[in-house]
């Protein structure tokens, strides 16, 4: 039987400024993210769309999603292969396209791991788990672009 996972959150518009959306620019677009029991998320549109610069944006925390998630997975499969991972970086980058009449959507989303293992004659199983990873990634298969990966492994 498989099993389902239910996943609550409260998003709450904090950006009235007394006026509501009386005009395009007479809110901001603040937002909180409210998940039981864990710190809020003060959120934001990206600052190209009137947004605080100093807040997450949904499209950031989209691409976090990804490279978190394939994080989480990268570390399970080397652990259960007997690879001992002592420190992991990934500078993940997104790209989103504005269509004319202003919607959008992401084109892709690439992540670059930089992965540190203990022993050298891992490596070549290291690289190899990254597309397991990403094969088993629950964010990554549910987006509908690719999400490529160009992992760096080293030894040290």
């Amino acid at each position: 039987m498989k099993k389902q996972h239910q996943y609550l959150t409260r998003t709450i518009w904090t950006g009235n400024r007394g006026e509501g959306t009386k005009t395009y620019r007479a809110y901001d677009r603040s937002y909180e993210i409210q998940i039981e029991n864990k710190p809020t998320i003060k959120g934001s549109s990206d600052p190209a769309f009137l947004g605080d610069p100093t807040c997450h944006n949904p499209e950031e925390q989209l691409v976090a999603a990804l490279s978190s998630c394939h994080l989480l997975w990268y570390l399970h499969l080397c652990a259960t292969e007997g690879i001992v991972v002592t420190d992991y970086k990934d500078e993940a980058r997104g790209t989103m396209e504005e269509n004319e009449e202003g919607s959008g959507q992401f084109t892709n989303v690439t992540l670059r791991p930089e992965v540190t293992i203990e022993k050298k004659e891992h490596i070549e199983k290291a690289y190899s788990l990254h597309k397991k990873a990403h094969d088993f990634c629950f964010i990554a298969r549910s987006v509908n672009f690719p999400v490529g990966c160009e992992p760096i492994i080293k030894t040290g």
